[in-house]
């Protein structure tokens, strides 16, 4: 229909397309990857040199820099392995989600972005280690963080040349714009793609908000790590920062349901809604740990969990279908061993129910395997964002 009737033309569109191989990829996918591992390993060993003290203020200032660097490239490395899985399992991606062939990326170099970013943060992170090993804490020192904000920013994003991914990074950028305007835009799958992603990664905005407060009032200068969390404005931000992807999302099926009259939109609103209830709530369960706001929070949480797992198994996924030729299952399914099915139904269960572990909380560790233990768990959110992508 598209193709006018011209199935020549129209089996070229739907073939998937089959990328050059580069050998030049894969070389440097694999050195960057063992760099990463060696700087990764000096980097270890120079932060347990630190005394208690210098590794807490290292906790409160640099670790959410770097933290944020580490989930982008995660995300990116989970964007691979779909890419990859699409492309071995004969899915046009590119068709689905709107992309544009001749420029969309491949899955290695997904894996070469990923690879390269984590080398130069992680070389960062050793050259700033060293330089405090050797002296005292100055805002020299730590203004290494901010100008490698800076450079990866400019250089990534809004960078003229036509280098580093050019059509992609312009692609990428007019996506967001129509996100933050989604009820005067047009909803594309692209667009909705891309904003599921931003549900998944509220932790790297909220450390973008932590990193540029601390440079914007000065902290880094005198040190003092409670100016942000103390500060009204801070406080209040980080709701609105929490509450921004889920409410570009629900705009999204808002303007969804009145373009196609749909009531699904409606409902599957609501589930965003749900969340950004949920958000709110954790946040000032955070700064007000009392029984009440307890009760809130898990009233909250189980409703959004259940309405999310609803809509995973059976609107996303197609699943749990008691009348389906397959037991509870797709009547077409792309996968020929459904025993997969049924484990990546049990793992996005309990990765859906990581927020258990925000209520429960572990207060008697310390600053810094606290901070691991927040990273650790929004890592778990991303990688079920990545297992969510390839059904």
């Amino acid at each position: 229909h598209f193709a006018n009737y011209y199935r020549k033309e129209a089996m070229k569109i739907l073939r998937t397309q089959q990328p050059r191989d580069s050998h030049m990829a894969i070389l440097l996918n694999g050195l960057f990857a063992a760099s990463f591992v060696t700087l990764f390993s000096v980097s270890s060993i120079l932060a347990h040199m630190f005394t208690p003290r210098a590794v807490a203020a290292y906790a409160e200032t640099v670790y959410p820099i770097f933290s944020m660097f580490a989930l982008l490239s995660l995300h990116l490395f989970m964007y691979g392995c779909n890419l990859f899985m699409w492309e071995a399992t004969g899915i046009n991606c590119n068709l689905i989600i709107e992309f544009q062939p001749a420029t969309a990326i491949k899955y290695k170099d997904a894996f070469l972005i990923c690879t390269c970013l984590m080398t130069t943060v992680v070389s960062a992170m050793v050259i700033h280690l060293l330089l405090l090993s050797g002296s005292s804490l100055s805002h020299d020192i730590d203004a290494i963080s901010g100008v490698l904000i800076f450079v990866c920013s400019l250089t990534l994003l809004i960078c003229p040349l036509n280098i580093f991914y050019r059509s992609t990074r312009y692609c990428f950028i007019g996506v967001i714009r129509n996100i933050v305007c989604s009820p005067f835009y047009k909803v594309l799958m692209v667009d909705v793609f891309m904003a599921d992603q931003l549900t998944s990664q509220i932790p790297l905005l909220r450390y973008l908000e932590s990193s540029a407060c601390y440079f914007y009032s000065g902290s880094f200068g005198t040190h003092r790590y409670e100016t942000c969390n103390s500060g009204k404005l801070y406080r209040e931000l980080a709701y609105v920062i929490s509450f921004a992807p889920y409410y570009w999302r629900a705009m999204q099926c808002a303007r969804r349901w009145f373009d196609e009259c749909d009531p699904n939109h409606l409902a599957n609103l609501g589930k965003y809604v749900s969340a950004l209830v949920a958000a709110g709530a954790r946040i000032t369960y955070a700064r007000q740990p009392t029984t009440f706001w307890m009760i809130i929070v898990l009233v909250t949480s189980l409703v959004a969990t259940v309405y999310q797992l609803y809509w995973d198994f059976v609107k996303d996924w197609g699943l749990l279908n008691p009348r389906s030729k397959n037991p509870w299952l797709r009547d077409n399914l792309i996968l020929k061993k459904k025993s997969i099915y049924y484990m990546s139904i049990a793992l996005n269960f309990f990765l859906r129910v990581a927020w258990v572990e925000t209520v429960l909380g572990f207060k008697d560790v310390g600053v810094f395997e606290l901070r691991l233990l927040e990273f650790f768990l929004a890592s778990l959110e991303v990688i079920r964002r990545g297992h969510w992508n390839f059904y």
